[in-house]
């Protein structure tokens, strides 16, 4: 029992605070009526079982199943394989924009706490793992704003919604979790460094579209570092960036057109101006959709950059890998790009709801997002996952014009700003942070393993030396799984238009 204390741990938590029969919670944590409100004290070692359906009868709803190491003879076994081992995993989280931490401020403190804690605590919550944020403005800003608007690093100033809202927010997240990574990207450099184009090189006042001016290359990287080091000095490390956000995307309410062969320069300044200050941060470069938004000369964009870079640049470890969207094209583009640069990581940085893709059906989403947005992606080598905002209002909001006005959050939040309502990604990401940590292993499965079409999974050994499988059941019946180790297993029931979470060691 004693190997299994932080994952009881957990349970019994969240079993006496989440609300079970509903995708709606008031954030008071009523007891969990599915678990009938009461401590589950197995008999001997278990494994963690947490299902959500896409009717919502079971949300998060947690359930001991017994671990046994007599001989299993179950033909509905899904047997992990620890041999096989892929990509280590970095975590799994949300987008915490001005928009994000506006709601959440306007929360009471206690409640405030309480949602960040079931959220982000490695043993009382989800153990969310990763936040992305933006370099100055972002499309759920308060304005439009870099943190630079005056011409000269000497006026580099982090803006309100950094001081007043984002800062605040993340400090609590990390007093929750200190480990949480953070990585983040510009949506524009500031005006004075655009041009309109790299041939007039005519000077560009906008803030959406335009190019960087080569003249700024190495001024744009030392914004990048003066960012890195003022947060640095708020107590907020920065674990990774990318160079642009959608450096494809011609429109946005702020945006910086910087295709392949703009982009490697810039990403080569970028590397050499971390490595003279010191900084370690990671760098992932394109950060944009699977289908490079249909631009021809721009398939493949990752690794053009890396062949236009080479090895032979200061900094050049420091340029790991790319990110990837998916508002257009097919995540099978994540196999194709590791095939050809097995060294490099891959990771997913943004997706999102709202009402083109019928983001608040849960039973539309629920299947959808977790066989394409994690699942989809961890098992194309995909290292971490985030979704876009982490909360909205119910009106969608606050958020900026030019940007997105139909987007929901992975959670809305009532304008009583108690209330929320988990939507889709919430579910798909803390389904996989509940019981992969960072520092797994994606592990493989034996070719004896159960397989039933509309069955996907994905198996994980912890640093810890625990095991995890997430599985996915768009089927129209139950499954009922013996999940297997090859020396112990357990029962699993993963019910039809279902999501199974499991940990066990």
């Amino acid at each position: 029992m004693k190997r299994n204390m932080s994952i009881l741990s957990i349970a019994t938590t969240l079993l006496l605070t989440m609300t079970a029969c509903s995708d709606v919670t008031s954030i008071d944590g009523t007891s969990n009526p599915a678990n009938k409100g009461g401590e589950i004290t197995p008999s001997g070692d278990v494994a963690t079982v947490i299902t959500t359906t896409a009717t919502g009868s079971k949300a998060l709803d947690i359930t001991m199943s017994e671990i046994s190491s007599q001989a299993n003879m179950a033909p509905t076994t899904i047997m992990v394989d620890a041999s096989q081992q892929y990509q280590e995993m970095d975590g799994f989280g949300f987008a915490i924009t001005y928009s994000t931490c506006y709601n959440l401020l306007k929360m009471s403190k206690e409640d405030r706490t309480d949602f960040l804690k079931k959220t982000y605590s490695p043993t009382e919550g989800y153990g969310v793992s990763y936040a992305r944020i933006s370099i100055g403005c972002n499309d759920f800003s308060s304005t439009e704003y870099t943190l630079c608007d005056e011409e000269g690093l000497e006026n580099f100033r982090l803006y309100s919604d950094e001081t007043d809202y984002v800062l605040p927010i993340l400090k609590e997240i990390l007093a929750i979790n200190p480990d949480v990574k953070i990585i983040a990207a510009p949506w524009t450099c500031p005006k004075w460094m655009k041009v309109d184009n790299l041939t007039s090189l005519k000077a560009y006042n906008s803030w959406t579209d335009g190019h960087l001016n080569p003249a700024y290359r190495e001024a744009y990287a030392n914004y990048f570092v003066k960012f890195v080091q003022t947060m640095k000095e708020e107590g907020i490390d920065i674990y990774a960036v990318s160079p642009q956000n959608e450096p494809l995307n011609h429109a946005n309410c702020a945006s910086l057109y910087m295709p392949w062969e703009e982009e490697a320069p810039f990403v080569k300044a970028l590397a050499g101006a971390f490595k003279a200050n010191g900084i370690t941060t990671k760098i992932y470069v394109f950060d944009h959709n699977y289908n490079y938004d249909n631009v021809a000369s721009e398939n493949d964009y990752p690794i053009k950059v890396y062949n236009a870079l080479g090895n032979e640049f200061e900094g050049t470890e420091l340029v790991v890998g790319a990110a990837y969207h998916d508002y257009g094209g097919s995540n099978t583009e994540l196999t194709d790009i590791h095939n050809q640069a097995t060294d490099k990581e891959l990771i997913f940085t943004e997706g999102s709801i709202g009402e083109w893709n019928d983001g608040r059906n849960l039973s539309k989403r629920l299947m959808e997002d977790m066989q394409n947005v994690t699942l989809g992606t961890v098992n194309q080598w995909c290292k971490a996952v985030m979704v876009w905002n982490l909360m909205l209002d119910v009106n969608k909001g606050p958020n900026l014009d030019g940007g997105c006005q139909t987007c929901y959050g992975a959670v809305d939040i009532a304008l009583d700003y108690k209330t929320i309502t988990r939507n889709s990604h919430y579910y798909v990401i803390t389904h996989m942070s509940s019981v992969v940590k960072p520092g797994a292993v994606r592990i493989g499965t034996s070719e004896r393993s159960f397989t039933q079409n509309g069955l996907t999974y994905s198996a994980f050994r912890n640093a810890d030396g625990s095991y995890a499988l997430v599985a996915l059941n768009t089927g129209d019946a139950d499954i009922n799984a013996t999940i297997s180790d090859g020396n112990h297993h357990f029962k699993a029931l993963i019910p039809a238009q279902g999501v199974v979470s499991c940990s066990w060691k």
